[in-house]
């Protein structure tokens, strides 16, 4: 491990009690600061209302330190929409945020266009298929951002227990994202969990990256924050464990397929290989090939949006 990184998790990783709660409502009526929780969500009625509900009761009927909740629904067929409503949060259709662009399926596109419809200073983002949700997660990450200026994203590290073993999830990650980082972002070694849904950041430096639409965001988005602010604006928190819904090996190829191009588009935007994945599933007559593709499109910085400048204008 790099010296530097070394140093960064001696200096930016945190848990949960390094800044009590107290501490942190005084840094935000302090500073002024505003925060908005999104959750992106695709058919999530079993666990969304359960989240927006523990988010409303905790951090703002308890304490006043969330200041809206959205839901952004990417197309779901179940109740997804009218579970979140009814718990409290906004809900907003994900092709209602800048119609005049169609939307594509994934969840970058859904994080992208959530900026158009919050005012936070900061944004936090939260899967919505979390079990045993715990306002943690949200008060543990965005802690640092209200307490030190220095800080930009922070990420929620946790345990991933899978079935009746602990730590035997984020399998995409050991498998696929952690080498990535390892060997060409090495500075970013020290992220436990570089690819976990649940992190916040300040609105500007958001509105600056690029985001992947599909499962390649977080990775993209760490890679392109370093890039940019530099390691020591970039932390974790501990939160504990993280439990939800794990999908099938075939879905998991697909995920890390698409981190690798994000990842392979940063290396060698022009030196392209296959953008491609070919996956067997048994038939009736034999293993027959799936290919789907894994072209990572990308939005560009919010910033480069006219609608959101006439609205910073506004």
């Amino acid at each position: 491990m790099l010296e530097e990184v070394e140093r960064w998790l001696s200096t930016r990783s945190w848990s949960l009690t390094d800044r009590p709660l107290h501490r942190i409502l005084a840094a935000k009526q302090r500073t002024g600061q505003s925060v908005s929780v999104v959750l992106p969500a695709l058919n999530e009625e079993e666990t969304v209302g359960e989240i927006v509900a523990v988010i409303r009761h905790d951090l703002m009927q308890q304490v006043p330190l969330v200041d809206e909740i959205v839901v952004v629904d990417s197309g779901s067929t179940d109740r997804t929409s009218a579970v979140a409503a009814a718990a409290g949060a906004r809900v907003v259709h994900r092709d209602e945020i800048l119609p005049r662009l169609p939307a594509v399926p994934g969840k970058g596109e859904v994080l992208w266009r959530s900026l158009l419809v919050t005012r936070g200073d900061v944004v936090c983002f939260i899967d919505a298929d979390l079990r045993e949700f715990s306002s943690d997660f949200v008060s543990g990450i965005v802690g640092p951002l209200l307490t030190d200026p220095d800080v930009d994203l922070v990420k929620a590290m946790y345990d991933r227990p899978l079935g009746g073993a602990a730590g035997q999830g984020g399998r995409v990650t050991e498998l696929m994202a952690r080498p990535l980082l390892n060997m060409h972002w090495p500075q970013l070694a020290g992220f436990v969990q570089p690819l976990g849904g649940e992190y916040a950041a300040r609105r500007s430096l958001l509105e600056q990256l690029p985001f992947p639409v599909g499962y390649g965001v977080e990775l993209g988005m760490l890679v392109d924050a370093l890039h940019l602010v530099g390691l020591d604006a970039l932390a974790q928190v501990d939160v504990g464990v993280r439990r939800h819904r794990h999908q099938d090996g075939q879905a998991l190829g697909r995920m890390a397929a698409a981190i690798y191009r994000t990842a392979q588009l940063r290396l060698a935007r022009g030196h392209l290989v296959r953008p491609a994945l070919t996956q067997f599933e048994r038939g009736p007559d034999g293993f027959e090939p799936h290919t789907y593709s894994v072209d990572t499109e990308e939005r560009p910085p919010m910033t480069d949006i006219a609608e959101y400048a006439r609205r910073r204008v506004a």
